[in-house]
């Protein structure tokens, strides 16, 4: 049984601003995440990588990750960057 999706408003404000192409690819990603997580067989295309307790990226596209929480009941993305965006983010320690 896959999880909700819940997506954070920086995120969707993120997500509108890329060009088209680009904003297609995430969609695309995004609506393969609550079916793929947890079955290395099928989210590999999308490179889902654990990176701490609890937190996840994948890909989106050639140059964008997405930085997501496992919940209990939830799989909540709340960032959407490129490779550096992403590094920059986790030194920082400031996400949820």
């Amino acid at each position: 049984m896959s999880k909700a999706l819940s997506l954070a408003p920086q995120f969707l404000k993120k997500l509108r601003e890329l060009p088209e192409r680009e904003r297609v690819e995430c969609v695309l990603a995004l609506c393969e995440l609550p079916e793929a997580f947890g079955r290395p067989h099928i989210h590999s295309g999308l490179g889902i990588r654990k990176l701490g307790p609890n937190l996840f990226e994948c890909r989106c596209g050639l140059s964008r990750r997405i930085l997501f929480r496992e919940y209990p009941d939830e799989l909540f993305v709340f960032f959407l960057g490129t490779h550096e965006e992403v590094g920059a983010l986790l030194r920082s320690g400031r996400y949820p």
